[in-house]
């Protein structure tokens, strides 16, 4: 059976359409004759949307409990069982209600796609995983639904419903969204004009970079290698030399010139792995880039303008910058260098070869190191002083052999000499030799002239056979001693990391790791300040206090500076410590951000409090004093005549503002006895079915109550336990969607009494549940103003002073339960768990 397809409406915030166009698109294909059903579609109330359904087949949705409330969900099974060709599955990212099948919505979808049912669907930009942290940060509502972006990215469709922000505030304003009561807070709060904006631009960008993977796909499927122009992504070649900032900065000035263009830095390694550039360089170099918002890349390859291209053109690249050759005149005569021979085979993509400081002043290569030791050197010379001759006189007073013969084992023995002290020593034997062969074995002998010509053919041979292998066997030898210092460079520099990675200072461990790796005895990263220097951290023995006073200097950047105490480092070991270098300038940049960040949140949330302390004294309080003025002051005012009607509700006013009043002053008073710990309880054992409904009566609501006839008794104080239910249950109808008022139920559990109360609002993330508890604060609250914050808080002071605990937990579907849990009382039976 072939996989359905999957289509998708993404949209930038709720209302924009997605739904009222998904239902648009399936009465078309309905009106084509297609099989389509809906599955399930969220009105949300919306007139318009749930008119829109009209005559299409609707499947009833399965009806489920949990924990005492009831909810409602898609029926996947039924869905299978009907197999349309196509289903609308409205809202992606919902979270189903434990019980069912599946934890999340769009794992029902998968299912109907693998049994060959198309899917119609919506989802939200803010519920994407990927911006989830996103559009918290932009509009401070963290969602709790998110779905995969994989799940959306492998969709055969993705269509974006789009609406300008004031066009969408004007369809709020009209009451097309949400209820009236509503909109005032919406308009405020998250749909203002800027959130709007930045989702809008998160949604065309997000979905920009599928378009992007989808030509992708398309040029790979195609083998499509010219550039399309679709977006600006400008290419900047590094090498690890000091040019490389100035050629990132230029790219960043070409790509910040259009709006949305990507920059990609990418340095071309060599593919044997030994030759490379200066690793700390590079180091530098990538955090300057990942600073202006690029990316870094590293490939392999012998040719490097072949590897750059091929680079560019797979990631659709419009230009490339490289920098102009700092090679000397002399050698771009016999080579035209990279960027030369990349301009010549770029084909449509620009190249802009960039003038910098070094630009022909030639380019010094670095010495490399002897491919053997001296000693061995020395013995290859001694080899060739004292062997060649002993050669000779054996093959002199030997039987008469062919000059054949003579060649080939003073060739043997150039190879020999070779193997033993490398190039130089091979070089004197092969000239030695040559000059022996022609004395002592090529007629005429006893001189340097050769009669035959074929013998003058076979010394020639000799001369360029042994400088050959000399030259191989040379080359072999120091290719394998860079191999073992290449391996063991990038032994030290995985071990760096992975130390730095599990410390807990990131710092410490570097520059412990580094005093091991290189025997030191002191290791101390300094900092220019002013005229002298500041210890920044050190490890080992006394701190160095001053470069002057080191064995070792090397530059980190242009203000920190390691040195060290110690064996003097080895010109191959600079380069490793220069990589340390970089790394621990970047450690001290993290730590400092940290430390600030730490520093900072104290000061932050103190001065959220006292913000929170005195919003709540200039309104929470004023505000009932004032009503209850006016309303006595409407009773005492002579000159208005007062009929009893209006007496009555003057009088009721001020009598429900001071009892408003009493509620805040005594929630402060007993949060201040709580803290000092001198709030007296009286708990005895009392039934939860004679508490709940008083603190009902006292809030004046009705809201559904799950009491079991057989709960057993509570052990608390009746007084605190009314006010904490009191707290929970304002708290529960502050955030309760119209329509569905909160739920209160209570069981019984291993001697504990659980009192649940239950809403269906839009709840707090997992990670936030604590924030909550801290006094002052409204987190979540539509309406920012109603309230000193300290409802929670003092609760969950109460239920401790009680013995008991208040914990949060998710509300299925969406909303948040309050748990309080107490002591049940000395008589209750024990329920096991």
């Amino acid at each position: 059976m072939a996989r359905g397809q999957l289509r998708i409406y993404l949209g930038a915030a709720p209302g924009v359409g997605k739904t009222y166009t998904m239902l648009e698109e399936a009465h078309r294909r309905a009106e084509r004759g297609t099989d389509i059903v809906v599955g399930l579609v969220e009105t949300h109330g919306r007139a318009h949307t749930a008119a829109m359904i009209g005559d299409l087949e609707v499947i009833a949705r399965r009806r489920m409990s949990y924990r005492g409330a009831d909810f409602t969900e898609m029926d996947l099974d039924a869905l299978l069982d009907r197999s349309p060709a196509v289903a609308v599955v409205d809202e992606l990212a919902h979270t189903n209600v434990p019980g069912c099948r599946n934890a999340k919505r769009w794992q029902d979808v998968q299912e109907l796609l693998n049994a060959g049912t198309t899917v119609l669907t919506t989802v939200n930009v803010q519920h994407l995983e990927s911006l989830n942290d996103v559009v918290a940060q932009i509009t401070g509502v963290e969602q709790r639904e998110t779905v995969p972006d994989a799940v959306v990215r492998a969709a055969e469709q993705v269509e974006l419903v789009d609406m300008t922000p004031e066009a969408l505030r004007r369809r709020m304003a009209h009451g097309n969204i949400y209820r009236p009561e509503k909109i005032d807070a919406a308009l405020g709060n998250y749909f203002r004009t800027g959130n709007l904006t930045a989702l809008r631009e998160l949604a065309l960008l997000w979905l920009a970079d599928k378009v992007d993977d989808q030509l992708d796909a398309y040029r790979a499927a195609h083998r499509i290698d010219a550039t399309w122009e679709t977006r600006e992504r400008v290419v900047v070649a590094l090498t690890g030399g000091p040019e490389g900032d100035t050629l990132i900065r230029r790219a960043t000035r070409i790509a910040d010139r259009t709006k949305g263009a990507d920059l990609l830095a990418v340095h071309v390694a060599r593919n044997d792995g030994l030759a490379g550039a200066d690793p700390a360089a590079l180091a530098r170099q990538r955090v300057l880039v990942e600073g202006l918002g690029g990316t870094y890349h590293q490939v392999m390859g012998g040719d490097v303008p072949a590897a750059l291209l091929e680079f560019a053109r797979g990631a659709n690249a419009t230009q490339i910058v490289l920098g102009a050759s700092s090679r000397g005149r002399l050698a771009q005569l016999f080579s035209a260098g990279v960027g030369v021979t990349t301009a010549a085979r770029s084909g449509s993509i620009d190249v802009h070869l960039v003038t910098h400081e070094r630009v022909r002043r030639g380019h010094v290569a670095r010495r490399l190191p002897a491919a053997l030791s001296r000693r061995r050197r020395i013995a290859g010379f001694l080899t060739v002083l004292a062997g060649f001759p002993a050669l000779t006189w054996l093959l002199h007073a030997a039987s008469p052999t062919t000059l054949t013969n003579d060649i080939l084992l003073f060739l043997a023995a150039v190879v020999g000499v070779a193997l033993i002290g490398g190039l130089w020593p091979a070089l004197l034997a092969a000239v030695g030799g040559s000059l022996l062969l022609n004395w002592f074995f090529t007629p005429p002998t006893g001189r340097f002239t050769i009669a035959e010509g074929a013998n003058l053919l076979a010394l020639i041979i000799f001369v360029v056979v042994a400088v050959a292998v000399s030259w191989v066997v040379d080359t072999a030898a120091r290719t394998t001693r860079r191999a073992a210092q290449a391996g063991a460079d990038a032994q030290t520099l995985a071990t760096v990391a992975g130390s730095v990675l599990r410390g807990a200072r990131p710092l410490t461990a570097l520059l412990e790791r580094l005093r091991e790796t290189f025997r030191q005895e002191t290791v101390t990263l300094l900092e220019r300040d002013g005229p002298g220097w500041t210890v920044v951290a050190s490890v080992g023995g006394a701190p160095c206090p001053a470069p002057s006073e080191a064995d070792a200097e090397v530059n980190a950047d242009d203000r920190l500076t390691i040195v060290m105490r110690g064996p003097a480092l080895r010109a191959s070991d600079r380069r490793i410590v220069e990589a340390f270098a970089a790394q621990a300038a970047l450690a001290v940049r993290q730590e400092r951000l940290a430390a600030e960040a730490a520093a900072a949140k104290p000061l932050a949330e103190a001065d959220k409090m006292h913000t929170a302390l005195l919003a709540a004294v200039s309104h929470d309080l004023r505000t009932p004093l004032a009503a209850a003025k006016a309303a006595v002051a409407g009773l005492a005012a002579q000159d208005v005549h007062l009929d009893d009607e209006d007496r009555a509700e003057l009088l009721a006013t001020a009598d429900e503002s001071l009892d408003k009043l009493d509620r805040l002053v005594a929630n402060l008073l007993d949060m201040s006895r709580l803290q000092a710990g001198a709030l007296g309880v009286h708990a005895v054992d009392l039934g939860a079915e004679d508490v709940v409904p008083r603190a009902l009566d006292d809030l004046g609501v009705t809201i559904p109550l799950h009491l079991p006839a057989d709960l057993p008794a509570v052990h608390a104080d009746p007084g605190l336990l009314e006010r904490i239910l009191v707290n929970l249950v304002a708290n529960a109808l502050r955030h309760s969607p119209a329509g569905r008022p909160p739920v209160v139920t209570a069981s019984a559990l291993a001697g504990t009494i659980e009192i649940r109360v239950i809403d269906h609002g839009p709840g707090i993330p997992e990670d936030r549940w604590e924030d909550v508890f801290l006094p002052f604060q409204r987190l979540g609250d539509r309406d920012n103003h109603t309230g000193v914050g300290l409802g929670l808080a003092l609760s969950r002071g109460l239920t401790e002073v009680m013995g008991g605990t208040l914990t949060p937990e998710e509300t299925p579907g969406g909303g948040l339960t309050m748990i309080l849990a107490l002591p049940a009382g000395a008589h209750a039976t024990e329920v096991p768990e």
